[in-house]
């Protein structure tokens, strides 16, 4: 297992694209950037798409991960959404291939239950948490680039073997005192 890595969390959305870096030195965890690609102004799904491929490409050039984790898209009744997220999924996921980047794939649900140890949580909650994880201030970062981020730490526990399926804890507290080297 590489302990130096850059990884790349992204949150897919059509309107919204979310994303975050981490950097994994040894058991540091760090945040390197993290930011949103804003595509609401832009004027038909084709136009967004190739925003979404081209923003992802500088984002690859600029930090140079070496791992992708994007969300998948969840479940709705709106089958015409779901068309759109997929296709903006495909579109970063083009984008980490053409560059030769290994791509991991996690529901909302397991990125919410490895961050904040329950799966049902707000996107607060999750900022929340990341800030514990990361010791870095989330106020101010728009929630879907904290979803960005939060794909990435996700794939690290889920990669590094950080995260166990095995153990349930009672509350933060006891997972905190039972994992004390989590924290970064």
């Amino acid at each position: 297992m590489k302990t130096d890595k850059v990884i790349l969390g992204i949150d897919p959305g059509t309107v919204i694209m979310g994303y975050g870096l981490i950097h994994i030195q040894g058991k540091q965890m760090t945040m390197l950037a993290m930011g949103v690609i804003k595509l609401d102004k832009m004027k038909d799904h084709p136009t967004r798409l190739k925003k979404i491929f081209d923003r992802t490409i500088e984002i690859i050039r600029e930090y140079h991960p070496d791992e992708l984790a994007i969300e998948a898209p969840f479940f709705g009744k709106n089958v015409q959404s779901m068309l759109k997220l997929g296709r903006a999924q495909g579109v970063a996921i083009a984008a980490a291939l053409s560059q030769n980047i290994p791509i991991s794939e996690y529901s909302p649900k397991k990125i919410k239950q490895s961050i904040t140890g329950n799966g049902n949580a707000s996107k607060e909650q999750v900022s929340g948490m990341l800030e514990t994880l990361l010791q870095t201030k989330m106020e101010g970062f728009p929630l879907d680039a904290t979803d960005g981020l939060a794909a990435a730490v996700c794939h690290h526990f889920n990669s590094s073997g950080v995260s166990s399926s095995s153990k349930s804890y009672s509350g933060w507290a006891s997972f905190i005192k039972e994992n004390p080297d989590r924290k970064g």
